[in-house]
C-alpha cells in the first residue's frame, strides 16, 4: 500500500524538483482556536505561494498520511474535534487504525523527508520543558532534527521551554542551530532569548548551501534555522517572563503534563496576554513561511545528492 498521498500540486512540484515547503498541522488543531486557525493556515499557504514555492500542509486523515491538503480538507481539519497529536511514536499507530491526526514538528519532518521535501516552516519547535531534570519531559522534535534531513525554519524553541537546556541538547545531538540575521538566538514571541546562537547566517542561499554540504558529507539529520519574529509583532522577554511563570505554575497546580502541557500553556498565555500572544504567533508563522519558501527556492537550484 502507499504510505503517502501527495496532493496534485505537491506531487508535480516534487517530480519537477520545484521548491516545496512542508507545513505542520498541530498549529491548526492544537495551537489556535477556530476560526483564526483556518484563516492562519490559508495565509501561511498563500505566503508560501507568493514567494514562489508550493505549500504542503501535512496531516493524517482517515489513516492516510496526506502531504498537501485541498481547501475542503484544510477546513475540515480546522473544525475537527478530538484530533490526535502525532509524533514519531504514534504516527504509524494512528495510520494503521484509520485515524485522523495532526502532525507535530517530528511527524511533519518524517512525512516531508519521505515525500522528498527538504524544507519545513513552522512556528516554534518543542524542546526541554521546565523541570525536565525531574519529569524527563523532552520533545521528540530534538531527536528528529538529529536524524531526519530537513531544514526546519522556526522562530526558535517555544518560549515556555527551558531554552538553555534545549540548546545544550541540540548541541549534544549535533544539530546545527542557525540564527538568521542576528547573533542572538530568538525565543518565539521575543527576538532575543538571552543566548548567543551557535551559528549565524544572513541569506537563504547560505542556508541552502549548508544543507547541501551536510548531505554531501553523509551527515544524518537536518538543520534548525531560528528566524526572529518581526520587531513590530514582538512581545519583549521581560514582559513575557512573569506570564510564562504564571502559566507554568497553573499547569503544575492542575496536574497538566505530557502532550497536554504545550497546548495548555499556549492557551493560558493567550488568556494572560489578552490575545496578544496569538497575534504575535500568527505573524511569526507568516515570517517563517516567507523565509522557508526562499530557502526552498535556493535548495531547488542545487544538484541533488
Amino acid at each position: 500500500m502507499s504510505l503517502l498521498s501527495l496532493s496534485a500540486p505537491v506531487a508535480e512540484a516534487v517530480a519537477q524538483g520545484a521548491p516545496v515547503v512542508a507545513l505542520e498541522s498541530t498549529i491548526i488543531t492544537h495551537g489556535m482556536p477556530w476560526p483564526q486557525n483556518l484563516e492562519m493556515a490559508r495565509k501561511v499557504e498563500n505566503t508560501v505561494r507568493d514567494e514562489g514555492a508550493v505549500p504542503a500542509t501535512i496531516a493524517v486523515i482517515d489513516g492516510t498520511l496526506c502531504v498537501g491538503l485541498d481547501a475542503a480538507q484544510l477546513e475540515a481539519l480546522a473544525q475537527a474535534r478530538g484530533v490526535a497529536k502525532l509524533s514519531r511514536a504514534d504516527l504509524a499507530v494512528c495510520m494503521s487504525q484509520g485515524g485522523t491526526g495532526a502532525t507535530t514538528v517530528a511527524a511533519t519532518m518524517i512525512a516531508a523527508a519521505r515525500a522528498g521535501i527538504r524544507t519545513f516552516a513552522t512556528g516554534g519547535i518543542g524542546g526541554v520543558h521546565q523541570g525536565a531534570e525531574k519529569s524527563f519531559d523532552v520533545s521528540a522534535d530534538l531527536q528528529e532534527l538529529a536524524q531526519t534531513a530537513v531544514t526546519v525554519v522556526c522562530a526558535g524553541a517555544k518560549a515556555i521551554l527551558d531554552l538553555p537546556k534545549t540548546l545544550e541538547v541540540l548541541e549534544t545531538l549535533g544539530v546545527p542551530v542557525i540564527a538568521y540575521g542576528q547573533d542572538q538566538l530568538p525565543a518565539f514571541w521575543s527576538r532575543e532569548a538571552g543566548l548567543r546562537a551557535p551559528l549565524r547566517m544572513d541569506s537563504p542561499a547560505e542556508i541552502a548551501r549548508a544543507a547541501a554540504t551536510r548531505a554531501a558529507l553523509g551527515l544524518p539529520g537536518g538543520q534548525l534555522v531560528a528566524n526572529p519574529i518581526p520587531q513590530s509583532a514582538e512581545i519583549p522577554r521581560d514582559v513575557l517572563a512573569p506570564v510564562i511563570a504564571r502559566a507554568n505554575e497553573d499547569a503544575r497546580t492542575h496536574g497538566i503534563r505530557g502532550k497536554q502541557l504545550t497546548p495548555y500553556l499556549l492557551q493560558r498565555i493567550f488568556e494572560l496576554t489578552e490575545g496578544r500572544s496569538l497575534a504575535s504567533n500568527i505573524e511569526l508563522v507568516l515570517n517563517n513561511a516567507r523565509l522557508g519558501a526562499r530557502i526552498a527556492r535556493e535548495i531547488s537550484t542545487l544538484p541533488r545528492d
